[in-house]
């Protein structure tokens, strides 16, 4: 690795950093941020919900600007919003200001995300790039590590408004170190933006995750849930007609036809489905029926996050020298085993015995996994459409984990009991095994090319 990639590496961990820890941080701040500014739960809900909709929402647009305009301008304005976004949610003075600043800060992720992947595949290739995945994999990791802790020690020892006003620390460092990344050579044809698809775009994929998440607290009979639903499909049903039409599409319908990209994505659909659902149903159950308290809960997942952070470069490595595909299709099988180690967990769930076998095998399986999928699905896109195949994979895995999610209550009951548990779990390594036979049959690994032939 160059000296030039590694600041184009380190660039693309920070912007994706910052844009995860926000994600993960903002939970344990919730009850100080009610006592001071109130909102009861509802105002709970919308401070974490206003984030994830208009990140979600965005990204495909963010993607499309990353391709047509450039990862390090994308990056850099994304970075200034983001800061921006921060400095108005630390100094809220009320509920609604805080939660109109955290929807500002999600369109500023979605700008982050996908060009912090896109300038990986600009600048890597082969081996090179997978590894490179692997490592930007393991420190993005640290974010849902770091979020909970961090958190925690400000809100206790100083203010929830730090939560916030630190980010201007790594986006200032990362915005220095943009400045050692070249400006992307202007592209030939002018790029040409398809605003009704944006619009389209925006509204097929905001409404549907805005029912999602709503219909937890106002039910599915509720005419804005439901609204919201029927509008966002039938926006999203004319953003493909719309795409299909247009000479320069903001989602280029072709990327369909290849065929690592859209496996990977079906494969994505079922992992990440798993990954969300298995979760929040183990966090839920920790606290509700085995009495955990938040920390304790939270630091249940800490050796989770400590073997992705060991070991996502190694197999980013390993799947840029022998292909994705076996990684892929055994990885989700070893995540499934330990999600059936803990359908045994009893209400007592003793950390040792019970918790900590099951989750230890299900981070293996991911680890296995993550690298080599993400590798796999951006490796068989040209790198100049790469910033809207990330955004296309990150908005399958987002909307997958929140159908997952809200799916849980019709897989385990109105109350979460051992049982329920039991059928939630196996619910999660069932998807997780239909995800590894998606892969090993569809995944294709690269040819290598032919051995030169020794001279006479």
């Amino acid at each position: 690795m160059t000296r030039y990639q590694r600041v184009v590496l380190v660039v693309a961990i920070l912007a994706s950093f910052i844009s995860f820890l926000d994600g993960t941080v903002i939970n344990v701040a919730l009850p100080a941020i009610t006592r001071e500014l109130g909102g009861g739960l509802a105002g709970q809900q919308w401070v974490v919900d206003a984030y994830l909709i208009s990140l979600t929402a965005v990204i495909l647009l963010a993607g499309s600007l990353s391709d047509a305009f450039g990862r390090r301008r994308v990056i850099f304005w994304g970075l200034i919003g983001f800061g921006a976004a921060s400095v108005l949610c630390a100094v809220s003075p009320t509920d609604e200001f805080l939660i109109v600043s955290r929807g500002i800060q999600g369109i500023a992720g979605a700008l982050l995300v996908p060009s912090s992947l896109a300038i990986i595949i600009s600048n890597f290739d082969g081996p090179k790039r997978a590894k490179a995945i692997g490592q930007w994999t393991a420190w993005t990791s640290t974010a849902f590590l770091a979020g909970p802790l961090l958190g925690g020690v400000l809100v206790d020892l100083l203010s929830w408004r730090l939560v916030f006003a630190i980010n201007v620390i790594p986006i200032a460092v990362t915005l220095l170190m943009l400045r050692k990344i070249q400006v992307e050579p202007p592209r030939p044809v002018k790029p040409v933006i398809d605003y009704r698809g944006a619009v389209l775009g925006i509204l097929g994929i905001g409404l549907p995750v805005f029912a999602l998440i709503e219909q937890g607290r106002l039910g599915w009979s509720n005419p804005v849930v439901w609204g919201a639903l029927v509008v966002g499909v039938l926006a999203f049903a004319l953003f493909i007609v719309n795409e299909r039409r247009v000479p320069q599409p903001m989602l280029p319908l072709s990327l369909f036809r290849v065929r690592n990209f859209w496996v990977g994505n079906v494969a994505t659909t079922f992992v990440y489905a798993a990954i969300s659902l298995g979760s929040f149903l183990l966090t839920l159950f920790l606290q509700q029926v085995a009495g955990y308290s938040a920390t304790q809960a939270g630091l249940a997942s800490l050796p989770s996050t400590i073997i992705s952070i060991a070991l996502s470069s190694l197999f980013g490595t390993l799947a840029g020298k022998y292909g994705s595909r076996l990684f892929m299709a055994v990885g989700p099988l070893i995540a499934a085993v330990g999600w059936v180690l803990l359908s045994q967990v009893t209400a007592s769930a003793d950390y040792v015995t019970q918790v900590f076998p099951g989750t230890v095998v299900f981070a293996l399986g991911m680890t296995v996994t993550v690298a080599p999928l993400t590798a796999a699905i951006l490796g068989a896109i040209d790198p100049e459409r790469a910033g809207i195949a990330s955004a296309v994979n990150n908005a399958v895995s987002r909307v997958a984990g929140l159908v997952a999610t809200a799916a849980a209550a019709l897989i385990v009951g109105e109350a979460l009991t051992v049982d329920g548990f039991s059928r939630g779990v196996l619910t999660t390594a069932a998807l997780l095994v239909v995800g590894g036979l998606v892969s090993a049959v569809g995944i294709q690994n690269a040819r290598r090319p032919a051995p030169a032939a020794a001279a006479p």
